[in-house]
């Protein structure tokens, strides 16, 4: 890394970011769309039947599971309830091998141990999707695998094919491929599918500088600057590259048996049926707006009229045009909770609108809020005095702001990061996804390294700060969708059973 892009960064530490200016919580009904039966069935019926260029699932999944056995690995140490509650549950995880951990009765810190480290498991040290997360009668399954089952419900494409990305370490490679290996044929013929598996890392040049307390750089023992990996905002190049124009985005972890699975598969549905709804009123929108200037334009050219009488035949003046904008501006309005910026003319009025229009579009999942951890839906006011739809984490928030902290204590949902992605403007083309990152919306952890205290520069979120610049509709799903394992003991939750 170049030493401008240091200092950079070491800047941008120093002087941090700013604080969004939140005009409202998104709630039912000003923001959060809540869908009758009937509006549901439509929409996943939509999914089933509309033509897309392609569709896959997106998985981020790298890093280890360590932050999953804090816990278990402060009770290897010193005895503590994490343990204890592990020790005892044992035979109910579907990691369970008497093998490895013996029998009944189990000691409390000699089952974290073996667990965790290579003389047993050596689950400390691997990803959450190589771990065994469900039993069943006839097989036990990892996250991915169970990744795999979900894929082949609601993300097959015409050709009988299913595509998955998952983004991983390159050190967790072989622990994949084999994981893999050992359910890709059985899978494929169990549901008639062919799985088509790319992994992918993130690029090491979006690893940003670590530095100190005092936002000097932060040197490792040899005396050479720390680099780190800049949080899940770098995935969005992983996903600037995928080629299919529907995109599901679902964390490894969010998994669960497949008896319970159904309701999942009928919300992604959903979530991708509005997608593709929203995707073609827009299209519409678009290509109206294009038909309707480009015909005067030509006409215009046509008749040679000079410069000084344009305006009288200027296609964004015209009663059709200005009709149209009123339209779109509703619209947006209405379903996106965007609020339009001042517009000096005609023109300038119709170029933004156009503008906002032709955007990646994301339908984001969101859930009652019932004290789990994840972003909040909220509205969000731009410096130029226009809103839009945003997913912020708390770090985001002015925790000096009274507004901002009463519209935190009233949201009433988060997003357990369940989104729908549509990556192609209405010609078919591939958005840029970089263009539409807000580069504004980072973060600065406090973080460590060897025992020693930094802090850390994190790109914009993925789902927050990435997408900042997208098309973005909320709708709520029920929370049987979502059932993470942040923790190896909520793997003892009833969706894990």
């Amino acid at each position: 890394m170049d030493n401008a892009k240091i200092n950079a960064e070491l800047e941008r530490i120093k002087k941090g970011f700013p604080w969004l200016d939140i005009a409202a919580p998104a709630t039912p009904g000003r923001g959060i769309e809540v869908l009758t039966e009937e509006e549901a069935t439509r929409a996943e019926a939509y999914a089933e039947n509309t033509e897309v260029a392609g569709r896959c699932k997106f998985v981020p999944a790298s890093g280890a599971a360590s932050r999953m056995f804090k816990d278990i690995f402060a009770g290897a140490e010193s005895e503590n309830d994490a343990v204890r509650k592990l020790a005892a549950e044992l035979e109910n995880f579907a990691f369970y091998d008497p093998a490895v951990f013996g029998k009944a009765p189990f000691a409390p810190k000699d089952t974290a141990r073996k667990l965790l480290f290579d003389e047993g498991l050596g689950y400390g040290k691997k990803p959450k999707g190589v771990l065994k997360f469900h039993r069943y009668p006839d097989e036990v399954r990892t996250a991915i695998a169970e990744h795999f089952v979900e894929g082949q419900a609601y993300m097959r494409n015409a050709d009988g094919s299913v595509k998955l990305i998952v983004t991983i370490s390159p050190e967790h490679r072989e622990l994949f491929e084999a994981a893999v290996a050992e359910i890709k044929e059985k899978y494929e013929k169990r549901y008639g599918v062919t799985y088509d598996v790319t992994f992918t890392y993130q690029d090491k040049a979006t690893d940003t500088v670590a530095a100190t307390p005092e936002g000097g750089p932060f040197l490792k023992e040899d005396g050479t600057p720390l680099f780190r990996p800049a949080g899940h905002g770098a995935l969005i190049y992983n996903l600037n590259n995928v080629e299919e124009e529907l995109v599901s985005i679902k964390n490894i972890d969010n998994v669960c048996t497949e008896r319970m699975q159904p309701a999942t598969y009928k919300w992604k549905k959903v979530l991708m049926g509005r997608a593709l709804e929203l995707r073609d009123k827009i299209y519409d929108y678009l290509y109206t707006f294009d038909q309707l200037t480009e015909v005067r334009k030509n006409i215009a050219d046509f008749l040679y009229i000079p410069a000084n009488n344009m305006m009288q035949d200027d296609p964004y003046a015209t009663p059709e045009c200005q009709e149209l904008c009123n339209e779109i501006e509703a619209f947006l309005r209405d379903e996106l909770c965007i609020e339009m910026p001042p517009a000096k003319d005609c023109r300038d009025r119709a170029q933004q609108l156009r503008d906002k229009l032709d955007r990646p579009i994301r339908v984001c999942g969101m859930v009652k809020n019932e004290g789990e951890p994840g972003g909040g839906p909220f509205i969000v006011r731009a410096e130029d005095g226009s809103t839009s739809l945003q997913i912020l984490e708390g770090a985001q928030i002015n925790p000096d702001s009274p507004e901002a902290v009463a519209a935190l204590k009233s949201a009433t949902h988060f997003n357990p990061v369940d989104l729908v992605c549509i990556l192609r403007n209405y010609k078919g083309e591939k958005f840029n996804l970089p263009d539409y990152v807000d580069q504004e919306t980072g973060f600065i952890s406090s973080k460590s390294y060897e025992g020693r205290q930094l802090l850390a520069l994190e790109l914009p979120g993925l789902w927050n700060g990435a997408m900042s610049d997208w098309n973005t509709l909320f709708v709520e799903v029920p929370i049987e969708t979502f059932n993470p394992v942040k923790t190896v003991l909520d793997l003892l939750r009833p969706a894990h059973r």
